[in-house]
């Protein structure tokens, strides 16, 4: 029995290119939720559906657990999860009728949901939750479960019908000191399917962590429906200590920070080499960094003395034209360089590309490959302008739009408005690359 079932909606086997890639992370945003609700004292249940092949499992555990309401929680560290991808919220659909069917609420927690609140509660969600969710889902947990707590329309950070008409309450203020979080519920998990999925494909099993909320550089294209410019980091003891139990409880053999940027408050990267040395927690992992940081404050020598093995730079462009039109921030020069030093400290490097930006013309292009050939990343990661919601790009684009506006899974690859070149070129461009 669990007063609450917590699930998501990303199915990797739903998205045939990650699919192949088959490295799957266990949803942290919703064992975030599901460790912040058990210390307010409620029993939860996990269906994890990242393994999972089919929508309908979700009532075998229903039936199994016995829930007042189900909560499709989606993993807002993930960015698979901020693309919006079509049949995942097909998949949040489907589950969300099963759920209604067996008697349950049902309240939704998703970028895609934030944006298309009034399509949600026509398939069926009683709440939507907008903007940070901890303390807005344990409120609403609070009137629902226990009579307790706020009023419906006074919980901040929260939207519902109430008759024909969608209500909206005001905005609920971030949280400011993510040391105060409980850690995510790690004994939720079922960590030897996802280590069986790892070692068979890869030799190593990797997990997920993050030490941060939010991005306060300003990359128009770059969605950020939850924490908008404002930047909230655990301290380094903090996140060290979640090493330490992660390690005790599923004994990784890597970690992915997947935080939007590693280590940029000043010092940070420099005490978290000096706490996992100091308590033998280091444990190898990759990061997403910017090619500016890297350069400051002896960064790279410090991740490489931490246990860094890659680190993620968004390159974007070899275009300096194209990364000013974006409101990047950095520099080609300075992609260069990063690269190379981090190279020469035996450090992994991977590249974000993007194609198709408005204004992107066959130079800039052929600036973006020689970048490559020169830099040579040990990876690359690539693909075309994706206008989402809410952004600078989206509203410079949205008239060009067509009927088509999320992609189908993270393969899809078409651009959604009028570009230079056609569809068919990027995805070749894609592939030489």
């Amino acid at each position: 029995m669990a007063q609450i079932l917590l699930t998501h909606s990303y199915f990797l086997h739903f998205d045939p290119k990650e699919l192949r890639a088959m490295m799957p992370y266990p949803p942290l945003g919703t064992l975030y939720a599901a460790g912040y609700l058990r210390a307010a004292g409620f029993s939860v249940a996990l269906h994890d559906v990242m393994l999972a092949h089919h929508e309908d499992d979700i009532a075998e555990a229903i039936t199994r657990h016995h829930p007042g309401v189900v909560v499709i929680y989606d993993d807002q560290f993930n960015y698979l999860t901020k693309m919006c991808l079509t049949r995942m919220r097909e998949a949040a659909f489907a589950m969300t009728k099963i759920a209604k069917l067996r008697g349950c609420k049902v309240a939704i927690f998703s970028s895609d949901a934030s944006d298309h609140i009034e399509e949600y509660f026509r398939h069926g969600a009683d709440y939507v939750i907008c903007g940070e969710a901890e303390e807005t889902i344990q409120h609403l947990m609070d009137n629902l479960l226990r009579n307790s707590g706020s009023p419906i329309e006074s919980i901040q950070g929260l939207a519902f019908m109430k008759g024909h008409e969608v209500v909206r309450t005001a905005p609920r203020k971030i949280l400011e000191n993510l040391d105060l979080l409980p850690f995510p519920a790690w004994d939720l998990v079922e960590f030897e399917r996802y280590r069986q999925a790892w070692k068979q494909k890869h030799g190593y099993f990797s997990l997920n962590m993050v030490t941060t909320r939010g991005c306060p550089f300003h990359c128009n294209w770059c969605a950020k429906p939850i924490y908008g410019q404002v930047y909230h980091s655990r301290s380094p003891e903090n996140v060290v200590e979640e090493m330490m139990v992660l390690r005790e409880i599923a004994n990784p053999d890597h970690v992915w920070f997947a935080d939007d940027i590693f280590g940029l408050k000043p010092g940070w990267i420099s005490r978290f080499d000096e706490l996992v040395n100091a308590r033998n927690a280091a444990i190898p992992f990759k990061c997403l960094s910017r090619a500016d940081l890297l350069l400051k404050e002896d960064n790279i020598r410090h991740l490489r003395n931490a246990g860094c093995r890659t680190v993620w730079i968004g390159a974007e462009s070899g275009s300096q034209k194209v990364l000013d039109a974006m409101e990047k921030g950095t520099t080609v020069e300075q992609i260069y360089e990063a690269t190379s030093l981090l190279h020469q400290n035996n450090i992994r490097v991977g590249f974000f590309l993007q194609y198709g930006y408005p204004g992107e013309t066959r130079d800039d292009i052929e600036r973006t490959l020689r970048m490559v050939r020169e830099c040579m990343p040990d990876e690359i990661g690539i693909s075309v302008s994706y206008p989402l919601p809410g952004t600078t790009f989206f509203e410079t684009v949205k008239a060009e739009l067509k009927q088509k506006q999320n992609w189908i899974d993270s393969g899809d690859l078409a651009l959604m408005f009028r570009g230079t070149y056609t569809p068919d070129f990027y995805r070749l461009l894609h592939r030489f690359t």
